[in-house]
C-alpha cells in the first residue's frame, strides 16, 4: 500500500519539477538574449550561443538535482503525509530555481558590468 503513494508522489513531483524547470528556462533565457547581445556588443552569433550554452548548464544542473532529490518515504501511509512530503520538496525545489535563476541574472548583469568597463577603459593614444 505505501509503495502505491510513493508512485503516485513521484508521478506527481516529476512532471511539476520538468515543468518548472522548463517553464524558469524558457522565461530566463527568452529575456537574457538582449544582456548576451549587450554583453558581446551586438555580434549575434556569439551572444546567442553563450546564452544557448548558459541554458544547456541551467537544464542540466536543475535536471540532476531534481532527479537527485526524487526519494521520498512515506511513514505513516496516509494522503496527508504524501502531500506534506511533496509540498516539501516541491517547495524546496522552487526555492532552490529562484536561486539559480538570480545567479543567472547576476552572472548577465556582471558580464553587462564588465563590458560597459571595458569600453570605457580604452587607452588614449596621442600622436605627435
Amino acid at each position: 500500500m505505501e509503495t502505491s503513494k510513493i508512485l503516485i508522489g513521484y508521478a506527481i513531483y516529476l512532471p511539476v519539477a520538468l515543468f518548472l524547470t522548463y517553464y524558469v528556462s524558457k522565461t530566463l533565457f527568452n529575456n537574457s538574449k538582449i544582456y548576451m547581445l549587450d554583453i558581446f556588443k551586438g555580434r549575434e552569433e556569439i551572444a546567442l550561443a553563450t546564452n544557448k550554452l548558459f541554458e544547456t548548464g541551467f537544464y542540466l544542473l536543475n535536471l540532476g538535482f531534481a532527479l537527485r532529490i526524487l526519494e521520498m518515504s512515506i511513514n505513516d501511509n496516509s494522503y496527508q503525509s504524501l502531500i506534506e512530503n511533496l509540498s516539501y520538496k516541491i517547495g524546496g525545489f522552487s526555492i532552490y530555481l529562484g536561486i539559480m535563476l538570480f545567479l543567472n541574472l547576476y552572472l548577465f548583469f556582471r558580464g553587462k558590468r564588465k563590458a560597459n568597463e571595458n569600453q570605457k577603459v580604452q587607452p588614449l593614444v596621442i600622436n605627435g
